[in-house]
């Protein structure tokens, strides 16, 4: 009789995870999007931010060893058209000024800068950049005053995975699956709900490189000076074309 009450209990209980198995991976999925969410109306809000962080992309080499290289940088953004970054590695020392009409990019290693016509928002600079010049911009997406449109357009599986704690900072831990990405997000607890650490995973490159971006500080109570996103070519500069600095990657020359 024991057993026969044993054998009905586990039944039950199987029964019972079973059918609240898609509750909870539905559960996650919605708690993920909804941080995603929050977090996207933050930052589009901010008219300025004022950042620093820390960046690493991988490479394979032919010999499938993975290497890290490292570079860390600041952004000034005032919404909705001027942006300056700074970006200084092993192999690049770049800096960006965008007013609104013109973007001015200078590599202050070659003591050379370029410049090209590009009116409109950040948000219109981010997508020419990466449309008309082939510039990446991993991170920039965090950015974008509706980022939440971008990041969730192709997400076919998202999860709350819990919490953690970045440079002190806790955070909620979320991560999506795309296509041809895994990425993960930390965003902050409380109610200023930044981004504080994305690492995105290749799959469809050998070994699975990643890029990761943390933002080390964060601010959006600051006022720009009027000067902030003005670019005055030092002297003995020379001028270059566009895509000559736009290509100044995070990774040493010949690396693809």
């Amino acid at each position: 009789m024991k057993a026969k009450y044993l054998l009905l209990a586990t039944a039950w209980v199987l029964v019972a995870t079973l059918a609240a198995a898609p509750a909870v991976s539905l559960a996650q999925e919605d708690d993920a999007t909804a941080i995603l969410k929050a977090m996207s109306d933050y930052v589009g809000s901010q008219e300025t931010i004022e950042l620093t962080f820390d960046s690493a992309i991988e490479i394979i080499t032919p010999q499938l060893e993975k290497i890290q290289f490292t570079n860390s940088g600041q952004a000034l953004l005032h919404r909705p058209d001027k942006l300056r970054a700074h970006r200084v590695g092993g192999y690049a020392d770049v800096e960006m000024f965008y007013n609104g009409k013109t973007t001015s990019v200078y590599g202050k290693h070659v003591n050379g800068y370029a410049r090209f016509e590009a009116p409109g928002t950040v948000d219109d600079l981010i997508h020419a950049l990466r449309e008309g010049h082939g510039v990446a911009l991993p991170g920039a997406d965090l950015l974008l005053t509706n980022s939440y449109a971008v990041l969730a357009e192709d997400i076919l599986e998202a999860k709350h995975i819990g919490r953690g704690v970045i440079d002190g900072v806790e955070c909620e831990h979320l991560a999506f699956r795309n296509f041809d990405t895994d990425w993960q997000l930390w965003v902050a607890v409380g109610p200023q709900p930044i981004p504080r650490k994305m690492v995105i995973t290749s799959k469809t490159l050998n070994s699975a490189p990643q890029y990761t971006l943390q933002v080390k500080e964060w601010k959006s109570d600051v006022t720009p000076p009027k000067d902030a996103f003005t670019f005055t070519p030092p002297e003995g500069a020379v001028a270059l074309d566009p895509d000559a600095l736009l290509e100044l990657d995070e990774l040493p020359p010949g690396a693809e």
